[in-house]
This record gives C-alpha cells, sequence and structure tokens, in this order.
C-alpha cells in the first residue's frame, strides 16, 4: 500500500528526457508554480556526457543506456533490436549523436491538415527560434541566445568538401542550411554543442541553469509506477522509494514526457489504453483508450560500407597519442575532433521526384562503424573505411508498445514492426542504390575502394531485401504511441491534454502524429517550449513565411 507524502506540488512532470527538463524549467519560471520533475535514471555528470565526441562510448554503456530490446521483429527475420534509451538526466539527449535538425515544413503542415491545431509550420517555427542559439545569428528562420546551441559540424578530418562535390557530380543539390528556406539537398551538419565544445542537452540548457530556484524541485533514481486519480481527475504519482511505493499528490497537473516507450507504458499501468488489453492484466479500466501503444514510428536504417584507396579517414585520430593531446586540447580550449560528431556532411534527399519532401536521410561518416583505438606495436591499426547509414525519414509501417505485466518494473514490450509495407522495401532498396551512385561519384570516387556491405554481388530487389531484414537497424527516433490528430484513436487532444480524464498532459516524441523527417531532439523541444506556453494560457505569433515557403 501507498504511503502519501506530505508534499505536493502544482505540477509533476514524469521524465527528465529533453521534453520533460524543457516543461519543468519553463513551468518553474513562474515563481508561484510548485514543480517537481521525476527522472528514473540518474545525474548527467560524467565527462561521456559533456565531451561530444565520447557519445559513441557513452550510448552503449548501460550506465547511461537503459538497453531496451524490441520483441522479435515479425519483418526481419524474427531478429530482436537495441533500442538505446537515455539513462540521465536529459534522457537519450544526453547520449545521442546530438544531430540539430528540425524536419521538413511540410512535416508539421501535414499534422495540422490530420488535424493538429495550432501545429502548423507557421506555428511551430516561433518556437524552434525561440529555443536555439544559432551560430548564423537571428534571421526568419533561426533564433539567438535561446537554451539551446546550435553550431556547426566543422573540422578538416572529416572530408566534407569532396562529399559536397561528389553530390553534386552524383546530380544532386547543396544546401546552406537544412533548416532555411532550401530545407533538402546536401548540408554541413549542425550539432547541439556550445562555444565551449560542451554537448548542450535538455538537463544542460534548461535544467541546471534552474536548479536554484526555490520552487523546482528534481528527483533522479526515482520511478514512477503509475499515475493516481480520484475518479476521472489526476491527482498525482506513485513512485518508488526506498521505504516503499509513496504518493506525491499535484493541484494542478502530472505532465508525462516518458517518450514514446514509457508515457503509453505508464498510461496502461494506471488504467488508460486498450481496454481488452490492460484486462488481460488485472488492470482496471480507467478509460478505453484504443490509441495508446498503437502508431509506433521509427526511422529504419541500413548501413553501406566500402574500403578506403587512402589513409585518409578520421582513424587516424584514434591513434592513442592523438586522442590524449586532443582530450587535453579539448578540456582546456574546448576545440578539435574531441569536441565535434564525425559527420562529413548531412543529407535529406529525395530518391524518386514522386515525393513532395526527402525520403531519404545520409549520415555520411569518414570512419567505420566498430571503430576502435590503436597505437603502433600496442593494437594494430584498423583498416581505413567509409560508412553511411541510410535513414528512412516517412516509413509506412507502424508498431506497438504493449504491457509485459501490470508491474511497474517490467519494461514495456515493443514491436517496431519495420519493413513490413512493399513501399517502405522499395525505399530502402533505392536508397541504397541512391547511395552507391554518389560515393561512385566526383572526388569521393578516388577514395572508395571495395564495397565491403553488402558488397556489389548484393543487387537484385530480393538480394538487397535479404540484406536489409538481417543487418538494418532504426534511428533512435521513436514517436506517436500517444498520438494527437488520429481521429478516434487520437490519445491527446490538440492542447496535448489526455483524452477521457482530467489533469493529465502528455508531452513528448509520443504524440507527434508522423515522425519529423529529421532527428528528432531539436523537434521535441520545440514541441515541449510549445506546450509550457500552451499551459501558461500564450502563444507566440504565427510566422509569417516567405512566398513559397511551407505554411
Amino acid at each position: 500500500m501507498a504511503t502519501g507524502s506530505a508534499e505536493s506540488f502544482d505540477y509533476i512532470v514524469v521524465g527528465g528526457g529533453s521534453a520533460g527538463c524543457v516543461m519543468a524549467a519553463r513551468l518553474s519560471e513562474d515563481s508561484r508554480n510548485k514543480v517537481l520533475l521525476i527522472e528514473a535514471g540518474g545525474k548527467d555528470d560524467h565527462i561521456f556526457l559533456r565531451m561530444p565526441l565520447a557519445f559513441l562510448k557513452a550510448m552503449p554503456d548501460p550506465r547511461f543506456n537503459w538497453t531496451y530490446w524490441t520483441e522479435e521483429e515479425p519483418h526481419l527475420n524474427g531478429r530482436r533490436m537495441p533500442l538505446p534509451r537515455g539513462k540521465v538526466m536529459g534522457g537519450s539527449g544526453s547520449i545521442n549523436g546530438m544531430f540539430a535538425m528540425r524536419g521538413h515544413p511540410l512535416d508539421y503542415d501535414q499534422w495540422a491538415q490530420m488535424g493538429a491545431r495550432g501545429w502548423s509550420f507557421a506555428d511551430v517555427l516561433p518556437y524552434f527560434r525561440k529555443m536555439e542559439d544559432s551560430w548564423r545569428g537571428e534571421s526568419q528562420y533561426h533564433g539567438k541566445g535561446g537554451p539551446v546551441a546550435v553550431r556547426p559540424i566543422d573540422s578538416p578530418f572529416l572530408l566534407h568538401e569532396p562529399m559536397m562535390a561528389s553530390a553534386k557530380a552524383a546530380g544532386f543539390e547543396t544546401t546552406e542550411d537544412l533548416a532555411g528556406d532550401k530545407p533538402e539537398g546536401f548540408a554541413r551538419g549542425e550539432q547541439t554543442v556550445d562555444a565551449n565544445g560542451r554537448r548542450v542537452s535538455g538537463a544542460t540548457a534548461y535544467i541546471k541553469p534552474a536548479l536554484g530556484r526555490p520552487n523546482l524541485a528534481v528527483r533522479t533514481g526515482t520511478l514512477t509506477r503509475r499515475v493516481v486519480f480520484e475518479g476521472k481527475r489526476c491527482v498525482g504519482v506513485e513512485v518508488d522509494t526506498p521505504n516503499g511505493p509513496e504518493v506525491i499528490r499535484a493541484n494542478r497537473e502530472v505532465i508525462l514526457s516518458g517518450g514514446s516507450y514509457n508515457s503509453p507504458h505508464l498510461l496502461m499501468l494506471s488504467g488508460i489504453g486498450p481496454a481488452e488489453h490492460l484486462k488481460s492484466h488485472g488492470i482496471e479500466v480507467l478509460h478505453d483508450s484504443p490509441g495508446v501503444g498503437r502508431n509506433l514510428q521509427e526511422h529504419p536504417t541500413a548501413s553501406l560500407e566500402w574500403d578506403a584507396t587512402q589513409r585518409v579517414t578520421f582513424i587516424n585520430q584514434l591513434r592513442w597519442d592523438k586522442l590524449a593531446f586532443n582530450a587535453i586540447r579539448w578540456a582546456l580550449t574546448g576545440k578539435g575532433p574531441m569536441a565535434s560528431q564525425v559527420n562529413s556532411c548531412n543529407v535529406v534527399v529525395r530518391t524518386s521526384d514522386k515525393y513532395d519532401r526527402p525520403d531519404l536521410q545520409i549520415m555520411v561518416n569518414p570512419i567505420r562503424f566498430d571503430a576502435q583505438t590503436w597505437f603502433p606495436g600496442i593494437r594494430k591499426e584498423q583498416e581505413h573505411v567509409f560508412w553511411a547509414g541510410l535513414v528512412q525519414l516517412h516509413p509506412e509501417s507502424r508498431g506497438w508498445v504493449e504491457l509485459k505485466s501490470a508491474d511497474p518494473r517490467d519494461v514495456a514490450a515493443v514491436t517496431l514492426n519495420i519493413m513490413a509495407t512493399d513501399n517502405d522495401r522499395a525505399q530502402m532498396r533505392e536508397a541504397i542504390r541512391t547511395a552507391r551512385r554518389i560515393y561512385r561519384s566526383g572526388p569521393m570516387a578516388e577514395l572508395v575502394g571495395r564495397e565491403r556491405t553488402p558488397g556489389e554481388v548484393v543487387q537484385s530487389d530480393d538480394e538487397i531485401d535479404a540484406y536489409v531484414r538481417e543487418t538494418c537497424y532504426v534511428g533512435m527516433h521513436p514517436t506517436s504511441t500517444c498520438s494527437m490528430a488520429m481521429g478516434e484513436r487520437s490519445v491527446v487532444d490538440s492542447d496535448l491534454k489526455v483524452i477521457g480524464v482530467e489533469g493529465l498532459r502528455v508531452v513528448d516524441c509520443s504524440v507527434m502524429p508522423t515522425v519529423p523527417g529529421g532527428n528528432t531532439n531539436l523537434p521535441v523541444m520545440m514541441l515541449a517550449e510549445k506546450a509550457a506556453d500552451i499551459i501558461k494560457g500564450q502563444s507566440l505569433p504565427r510566422a509569417e513565411l516567405s512566398e513559397g515557403k511551407a505554411a
């Protein structure tokens, strides 16, 4: 039996990921609001969570990653796939690759067309600008002075110029700014890294500056078991403590920001979800909401690798003496390879003119996927390899999140169900063929040798499909399991209030009707910025967009 806490709060935010950090910080700006932020993971104080290049170490580390796995995937030969999720304050934004992307303007216009009132590109652009501190300065599309620093990936070791020239040789456009008036083509990548060369996350950008507020409390290492109701009014949450379960009361609202796996999981544990599924686990149904846990979307990703004909890849920078020098350089100056991603350029293109926006993202990296440090005479230098990650931006396939049991400590059962449709398989085939053409064009043609994976013998549709089934993975961008704008299967309304109950909202990627065409960290922080204003009863004016721009 849970005991009651002597303390209550106006707002309780469950989940200290990117969205939860924004919500807690913005709501606590009003000193009259007493706010509690609850995070099941730990603190984000390790150097691997500060040094940008160290994400390669942080992401697979179980100290920082919940290490979820899917169930057996029905269209991937029954494989189970890893699902990295951040286990620290800042959530997955503390361990991700830091790509600063928004998606395409038409992604948000599509939300509005589906019924998400107030979520068109003209509605959300002011919030992208509000949160941003762009190296480009303030403009129609960018903000200056916001909490989230965005800087270019600018390193002489990443072969940016040869890749851009190869794009043109293959018939693709280049662009100066994927978040500007030409959101398509090959561009220099951007990352959430500050002027001191440190990672920027929801925790560093929003929570750290707010920790001195007397009206903001933060609890890490605290599992939320369920949402507590009196009738259909949400009145608090039940959490685990060393002394057993405890109920903490919310005087105004509870906001779930657990992400696309944990928010539907917590709703179902609390009696909100598909009625028959809840009953099968002995959970009393508070509200039958068939859309909870459904509509799961992710970015399927396939990899290609080629031998390099010259010793020009980032492996050169992984020699122990260079690593030591560059680590010291980073600590003292915030400069050098340790202050950056390992991305030559960021690419969003259409593989066919039939699409109204890019369907393919290519993550271009001059380094092998399994790169290791080395030193002559101690550990052998690996062969130099080019790697490309091919990300399907708008898949048709839909997955689901379900309960394994009524025990809050049993993680959700996740089935991504990717590659379930003929069109998704055809798009991935074309993505592989497109990448091959680019890497065999222009200056890269002289640097690229033998194709290592899948290998040049893999050419037919059936051969490519078999390769994808055996090797594809996902982009760490799950969305849409508590969607708005899904008709009768909507879980939340356009103000992100959970339908069928009072005093409860969901604010994270799970409410997005469709996955944006790019990395989701900036979009979810934008979403939380807008949600905080909705709760405050205010809104930034819609953007006035130039002619020809999506609105």
